[in-house]
C-alpha cells in the first residue's frame, strides 16, 4: 500500500509544506577526512508543520545526521552550518543549556534499538520518571500517576508491574513502546523517529508504527520518520523527502510516491520485494542514470 492513511487533516502551505513548526534552511553537516571535509548533509532545506514527514534513503544518505543536527547532537570534529528555526526560535543561537531545555521537552527523538538507549541498571519506571523530572518538578504522587498514564498510552496495560522491570526483562517491541512513552511524557511538539522499528520483528513493526501514528495524531504533533523503507514511510506519512549523498533528490506527497520521477527514487522502488514476487532477481540501482556514486 503506497497511499497515505485516510483522515489526515494536515493544512498545507506553499509547495505542500505545512506551516509553523520547524524550518530548516541550507543545513550542512561536514566531518574532516584525510581527503578534505566530507559533506554528509549538503544544503538541505525544508519546512515542517504539525504533519508527518518521512525522510528516506540508503544507509549513508544523511537522513539520520539530519535528525541529530536538528537536535544539535553533532559534536566536534563535526561541523553544522545553516538555519534551524523551531517554534519561532533560532536553535543555532541557543546556548547548550538552553538547548537542553528544548531536547525532550519540545523535540524528542526515538532511536533505532531500545537495548542501547535504555539504562540497564535503572527500572523502566525510574527512567520514564527521570525524563519527566528533567523538564518539570512534579510531586512524587504525580510522577507515579504520569508514569502509569504514559505506559498505558502505549498500550502496556499492566503499568505498575512493567514500571518495576529492568530493560533486559522486556521484549524488543515492549522496549520500543517504553522508549516512545519516555520520549512523549514531557509532551513535545515534534517527535523524530530514527528507524524506530528496524530492530523489531516484522510482526511487531506495524503495531509499533500504528501506535506512534495514533499518538502523533491524537496530540497534534509533528513527526519526522527516518527510514530506508519507502512503502512503510509512504503508508504512515503525509509527505516524503528522498535523500541521496546528503541532498534531497525528490520531494512529494506520500500518495504520489508511485509517480516519482527521479531515477534514484525509481530504482529504490523497483528494488522493493512484492508479496506476489515473480522476478528471478531484484533489480539493482543503475547509478549512472543520474551520475550517482
Amino acid at each position: 500500500m503506497m497511499a497515505s492513511p485516510e483522515g489526515s487533516e494536515m493544512r498545507q502551505g506553499p509547495e505542500g509544506a505545512a506551516p509553523g513548526l520547524l524550518s530548516v534552511r541550507d543545513l550542512t553537516v561536514t566531518f574532516p577526512t584525510p581527503r578534505g571535509p566530507a559533506r554528509v548533509v549538503d544544503g538541505l532545506s525544508f519546512e515542517l508543520g504539525r504533519e508527518r514527514l518521512g525522510i528516506v534513503g540508503e544507509s549513508g544518505s544523511g537522513k539520520s545526521m539530519t535528525g541529530r543536527a536538528i537536535l544539535r547532537l553533532i559534536r566536534p570534529p563535526g561541523r553544522v552550518t545553516g538555519g534551524l528555526t523551531f517554534e519561532g526560535r533560532d536553535l543555532t543561537s541557543l546556548s547548550e543549556r538552553q538547548m537542553r531545555a528544548v531536547r525532550g521537552a519540545r523535540i524528542s527523538m526515538v532511536m533505532q534499538d531500545p537495548r542501547y538507549s535504555l539504562n540497564p541498571v535503572m527500572t523502566v519506571g525510574e527512567q520514564i520518571a527521570e525524563a519527566l523530572r528533567t523538564h518539570e518538578r512534579p510531586g512524587r504522587a504525580e510522577v507515579r500517576a504520569r508514569v502509569r498514564e504514559a505506559l498505558r498510552s502505549v498500550r502496556l496495560d499492566d503499568a505498575d508491574r512493567i514500571a518495576r522491570l529492568y530493560p533486559h526483562e522486556v521484549s524488543g517491541g515492549m522496549g520500543q513502546r517504553i522508549m516512545i512513552a519516555m520520549m512523549l511524557i514531557p509532551k513535545p511538539a515534534l517527535l523524530i523517529a530514527d528507524e524506530p522499528t528496524s530492530a523489531l520483528d516484522v510482526s511487531i513493526q506495524g503495531e509499533v508504527l500504528r501506535l506512534m501514528d495514533d499518538l502523533v495524531r491524537a496530540r497534534g504533533m509533528g513527526l519526522i520518520l527516518i527510514s530506508h523503507d519507502l512503502p512503510l514511510v509512504a503508508r504512515y506519512c503525509d509527505r516524503i523527502l528522498v535523500m541521496h549523498a546528503g541532498r534531497v533528490v525528490e520531494s512529494c506527497a506520500a500518495s504520489e510516491l508511485h509517480r516519482a520521477t527521479h531515477p534514484y527514487t525509481r530504482g529504490l522502488l523497483a528494488a522493493v520485494p512484492r508479496m506476489d514476487e515473480t522476478r528471478a532477481e531484484l533489480p539493482v540501482l543503475d547509478r549512472s542514470a543520474w551520475g550517482g556514486t
